[in-house]
């Protein structure tokens, strides 16, 4: 029975560590691409305002649209303001709506339309690939020579083409991507720590990769793209939940070129509700796992150098960081108990991995900065004090919902493309209770992540039991994350 416990305990203790030295060369890269944004911001230092746009190239601005009765009109509104000539440019409305949003949208196509823009309402019989099928169904229509794509919770300024094309200049630039703001960053706490993770991403993760000449990507919004680059690169393809990233890599495998812009921003709306952020977490990181099973071999057999690949490989296989996550949350709580018995060595051997939360709290607190230059260095680091180690145990508490996402993605399980629903949330004033969209009942993963908080409150008190309190700042974490998951999905529901 010993024998097998110590055969028990040793089988553990190696997937625990395969999962933390998983989570260290992940915080790894991100040390790298901290380390290129660095040695690259005095290289893109004046290069973000471009040459002033004296020959004004055509351009469709395409806006696909599902359902999204509460920002329709604002994103359709906001459009007709670019400050681009009037017939240099075309407006698409790529609606694939069926609810009111129909009619909110052909009523504003109409109205733009006898003022002289150039607006069409599009509109396909089904809604066949979603997204991708949308884009790829409006690119028979698009004249444009230029393609600019907008979700329906974003609010570009009017100067954002004039910002843009100009980018063009270089004939293998095939895209433009812009950073992403945030206009409801203050509502509540889950709308601060979204922002928390979309200021890196925004910053040291796309600006880094750029400098440091490996891939990075178009975020499905918020940019442009040279009809030509999506031509060459084979077009729109639904086979994953994130077309914007599979297109991205396979138009840079091909030899094209992706600027991005750190300080040209394009305002949004951020998830306000649990269950809309839930959804979205799904997307993305199934997504970015059927991205990389489609990929990867590709990368591998390409020119690209190594770095460059390493870096590919680490940005699409990110997500599996999720799987890592819940992996050595699940497995410590029986290793804790083992341990002390049956291993051979001391346990406290696993706070070296405490070098990874130094070295990603390093990267976030530098992203945040950056992202908000225009605020005294004391507020930030307060703010940030405060808000990232609510962000550890909220992105921990992710990590079964996440895990559930990858594991599809990597087995090629095919499911709907599931957007996130916006409010037209600004200020804390506005709510979004009673309203469309919101999740009805509860489902099993979040039924799991009750379990899942009990489980990890338990863990505490039998590190206490135990004598053995090295787990419980993690255990403590992951009860705190999970509960937090819990509670707002349930208090998130609609219960009308």
């Amino acid at each position: 029975m010993e024998n097998a416990l110590e055969i028990v305990c040793s089988v553990l203790m190696v997937v625990y560590f395969a999962a933390f030295i998983y989570i260290t060369s992940y915080c790894l890269l991100q040390l790298n691409l901290l380390f290129f944004y660095s040695s690259g911001m005095k290289k893109f230092k004046g290069e973000e305002q471009g040459k002033i746009v004296k020959d004004f190239p055509f351009v469709t601005v395409q806006l696909p649209i599902y359902n999204e009765l509460y920002v329709a009109e604002r994103l359709i509104d906001n459009i007709v303001r670019l400050d681009y000539p009037k017939d240099r440019y075309e407006i698409h409305v790529l609606d694939d709506s069926t609810d009111e949003t129909v009619g909110i949208c052909q009523r504003k196509v109409e109205e733009y339309k006898a003022k002289g823009f150039n607006i069409e309402y599009v509109t396909r019989s089904d809604r066949k690939g979603f997204k991708a099928g949308a884009l790829k169904e409006g690119m028979k229509l698009a004249k444009g020579e230029f393609i600019a794509i907008f979700d329906a919770d974003f609010m570009p300024r009017p100067d954002f083409l004039k910002k843009t094309i100009s980018h063009f200049e270089n004939p293998r630039v095939g895209v433009v991507q812009t950073r992403w703001e945030h206009i409801n960053q203050e509502y509540s706490l889950l709308t601060r720590l979204q922002a928390i993770q979309l200021n890196v991403h925004f910053t040291i993760e796309q600006q880094g990769r750029r400098a440091g000449g490996c891939l990075l990507q178009f975020n499905g919004t918020a940019g442009v793209w040279r009809r030509t680059t999506i031509d060459d690169a084979g077009g729109w393809e639904a086979d994953t939940l994130t077309e914007d990233l599979d297109l991205s890599y396979r138009a840079q495998l091909k030899g094209w070129k992706i600027v991005f812009l750190e300080k040209v921003g394009a305002p949004a709306e951020l998830p306000v509700e649990m269950n809309g952020l839930k959804s979205q977490q799904f997307r993305w990181q199934k997504g970015g796992a059927e991205s990389a099973r489609k990929l990867i071999p590709t990368i591998l057999k390409s020119d690209l150098t190594l770095r460059q690949k390493l870096h590919a490989c680490g940005h699409l296989m990110a997500s599996s960081v999720f799987v890592c996550i819940f992996l050595c949350g699940a497995i410590s709580v029986p290793l804790m108990m083992m341990m002390p018995v049956y291993a051979s060595w001391d346990f406290q051997i696993l706070s070296i991995f405490q070098l990874t939360f130094l070295i990603i709290g390093t990267v976030f607190f530098v992203g945040n900065r950056r992202a908000e230059l225009d605020k005294p260095l004391w507020k930030i680091l307060f703010k940030f004090i405060v808000l990232f180690p609510v962000f550890l145990a909220l992105s921990m508490g992710l990590s079964l919902h996440n895990s559930v996402a990858v594991i599809q993605g990597l087995l090629g399980k095919k499911t709907a493309f599931i957007r996130t629903p916006k409010f037209n949330i600004k200020g804390v004033k506005d709510s979004f209770r009673k309203r469309l969209y919101l999740v009805g009942k509860l489902n099993w993963v979040t039924i799991a992540e009750g379990f899942a908080t009990l489980y990890f409150m338990m863990a505490i008190y039998l590190g206490y039991q135990y004598g053995n309190t090295g787990f419980v700042p993690f255990h403590t974490m992951l009860a705190l994350g999970f509960g937090g998951i819990f509670y707002y999905s349930v208090k998130h529901l609609s219960y009308k």
